[in-house]
């Protein structure tokens, strides 16, 4: 059996301060074999930076996941391609973008298990299809093992919950993200698949997804640009552990983490 931990999206100074404090913590307790920790809001709530992802590596993250908001730091071009094993950017990018959208990462006990970042299309960008890029993945990570973890950045629920059935009995778990709320719905689907529709937000929970209240709120009674910073408020960690039959790949049990930090 191996022990998955995955860390809803870490937004800016306050997300990493209780990444910081929990990670570590979750990781001794649990005896965790691997962690995936999403980290395209780390940098002030909007894209990643190398000096961040280094830190966010010392809590104990093995691989740091993302999505949309990977592209809003110029300088991620570069750590994509630096960090191509450690830092993922979703797969269903057309060809040609830096960097990679799979990884599989080999524990200390010498276990293999498959990382694979997808980006939703509804709401979203109009990339490629990330129901046909994960089968296209999975034909080649199936070579080196059966315990595949898919972090799916998506806003719409029918779709994430979508792509959990079609990857029912073909990955070891889905776990959406990007939505930043953590959904009371983890499972473990007919065909031995654990899912959540949305693992939420680790940071500032006194604030709308993340950001300052006043800011968002202004942003939508006036529909004009407004320069968003994170919240300081309400620190929560948002996290599931998930155990994985590492013979079969198909998941034990899926449990939410959903903790207050002291501020």
């Amino acid at each position: 059996m191996v022990r998955i931990l995955c860390v809803g999206d870490i937004f800016g100074k306050p997300g990493k301060l209780t990444a910081s404090k929990m990670i570590p913590k979750i990781i001794s307790e649990y005896n965790v074999d691997l962690c995936i920790a999403n980290g395209e809001n780390a940098a002030g709530g909007f894209g990643l930076t190398d000096n961040i992802a280094q830190r966010i590596f010392r809590f104990g993250v093995d691989v740091i996941t993302s999505g949309n908001h990977i592209w809003d730091r110029q300088e991620a071009y570069q750590l994509l391609e630096k960090e191509s094993t450690r830092i993922l950017r979703p797969a269903n990018y057309p060809p040609g973008v830096p960097g990679r959208g799979y990884t599989v990462f080999e524990t200390k006990s010498g276990n293999k298990i498959g990382v694979i970042n997808l980006q939703g299309r509804i709401f979203m960008p109009p990339i490629d299809c990330p129901f046909r890029t994960a089968d296209e993945i999975l034909d080649k990570i199936r070579l080196k093992t059966k315990v595949v973890i898919v972090d799916f950045h998506a806003e719409a629920t029918s779709e994430k919950i979508a792509l959990g059935w079609y990857l029912d009995g073909k990955v070891s778990a889905v776990v959406g993200t990007h939505t930043h709320v953590m959904t009371a719905d983890e499972q473990i689907l007919p065909k031995g698949t654990a899912f959540i529709t949305d693992v939420g937000m680790t940071g500032p929970h006194e604030s709308i997804i993340g950001v300052k209240v006043e800011q968002s709120l202004s942003r939508i009674l006036k529909q004009v640009p407004h320069r968003f910073t994170p919240a300081e408020s309400g620190l929560k960690f948002s996290a599931v552990l998930i155990e994985v039959n590492h013979k079969t790949g198909g998941a034990l049990s899926i449990e939410r983490i959903l903790e207050n930090v002291e501020e």
